[in-house]
């Protein structure tokens, strides 16, 4: 399980302070797909950032129980320096896992042929994500985190990431963000609403789009 105990994080802009995480308290339920669903710009990704612990919050805490990945698509972890092969070895020995085991599965999955052998900073944005799909399937969390669902590469790509993805969600726990409901309804089972700082969870899908679509003022209570 995850809990969020007053969980607020702001970042600076011109006028002062953007607040995007307004001391939020949120137990996310165990063994459950859950989508987290939100406008553009609502705070998403910085929420899921905080759940992996890629980013801190300002106050509050978070508190896993398990093994929770990194936000899959997610490559500002990469040293660039490195390469794609020794990025995967040195998450591999992070976690506990064969990196020989690691770097076959990634190498295999992510398709960069020589470049799985250059340093990270040569890659394209898209090739970067493709490593990092790739590295997060080779290794088992308890929880995946999904920010969006990653489509990347041509089509045949994008299918093999799906089923991967599937055969990953079968096993194990799922929390994704994304703006779009459809999204959401498909991959998930219950649903939170994000705006304005505020998280809502709800009983089900339908719920949290209904709140989302029609009835943005039960966030604001919350």
């Amino acid at each position: 399980m995850i809990s969020l105990e007053r969980v607020t994080k702001a970042y600076p802009i011109n006028k002062g302070l953007r607040l995007v995480l307004n001391d939020v308290s949120l137990d996310f339920p165990p063994h459950a797909n859950i989508g987290i669903v939100g406008n553009n710009g609502a705070g998403k990704s910085t929420l899921l950032r905080i759940i992996a612990g890629v980013e801190a919050p300002d106050q509050g805490r978070v508190t896993r129980h398990g093994r929770v990945s990194w936000p899959i698509g997610f490559a500002g972890g990469f040293n660039g320096s490195l390469s794609g092969e020794e990025n995967c070895r040195f998450v591999a020995r992070i976690y506990g896992e064969s990196a020989d085991d690691v770097v076959g599965f990634a190498r295999d999955f992510a398709e960069l042929g020589d470049y799985f052998e250059m340093p990270v900073k040569t890659y394209s944005s898209g090739m970067r994500a493709r490593l990092a799909f790739g590295l997060s399937m080779a290794i088992d969390f308890d929880v995946y985190l999904v920010d969006e669902v990653t489509a990347v590469g041509d089509a045949s790509f994008q299918k093999k990431c799906r089923r991967t993805f599937e055969a990953r969600r079968g096993r194990s726990s799922v929390i994704i963000v994304s703006h779009s409901p459809k999204t959401i309804r498909e991959y998930c089972d219950t649903c939170a609403v994000l705006q304005n700082g505020r998280v809502v969870l709800c009983s089900n899908v339908e719920e949290a789009e209904r709140i989302y679509v029609d009835e943005p003022e039960r966030v604001e209570r919350a």
